[in-house]
């Protein structure tokens, strides 16, 4: 069994990554990989079952913690979980009306472009989408790592769920298209 693997470790320890929003995803992705060499089931498929056990529980959270870490609203609400604030994301539905009414205007554009099969249209609003998402993450940044302003950061996590939502929208419309 490797020594070095501590189940009381949160994801960042299991990574020996420092905790902040900002992520070198290319660190992150070779200490997965160093890490999921050392844990892999089949390196343990010689010895006793609980070994084995203890090698899937092993495997099991370092993907877990990969999957986290990687994706950007995962790993914020993940980081303001550590620091005890819950992004209420069930809840809390409360968002400033600027943001919804903006949420309204986004979706009557992907239906429009739904309806009239506009894939051109569909395009320029993903690409506006994932432009949105990347300020969005980028102000997270600022928010947990520098300003260490968590609330602020949590409504933002609920308002890239939002963002998420839409994006699902985006590809429905361009599956219903393709049909």
């Amino acid at each position: 069994m490797p020594v070095s693997f501590n189940f009381q470790q949160n994801f960042f320890q299991l990574f020996g990554l420092p905790e902040h929003f900002r992520l070198d995803n290319a660190q992150l992705d070779q200490q997965y990989h160093a890490l999921q060499t050392q844990v892999h089931p089949d390196k343990f498929a010689h010895l006793s079952e609980a070994e084995r056990r203890m090698s899937m529980q092993m495997a099991t959270r370092t993907n877990e913690a990969y999957q986290t870490l990687h994706e950007p609203v995962r790993r914020a609400r993940y980081l303001l979980g550590l620091r005890g604030v819950d992004t209420q994301e069930e809840t809390n539905t409360a968002m400033p009306m600027d943001f919804l009414i903006e949420q309204m205007e986004w979706r009557e554009a992907v239906e429009e472009a739904r309806q009239s099969g506009d894939v051109v249209e569909l395009e320029k609003l993903e690409t506006r989408l994932r432009h949105e998402v990347q300020l969005l993450q980028e102000l997270l940044a600022v928010k947990i790592d520098d300003e260490h302003s968590y609330a602020a950061a949590a409504e933002g996590v609920r308002k890239l769920k939002f963002l998420e939502k839409l994006a699902e929208e985006i590809v429905s419309a361009f599956d219903t298209m393709d049909n």
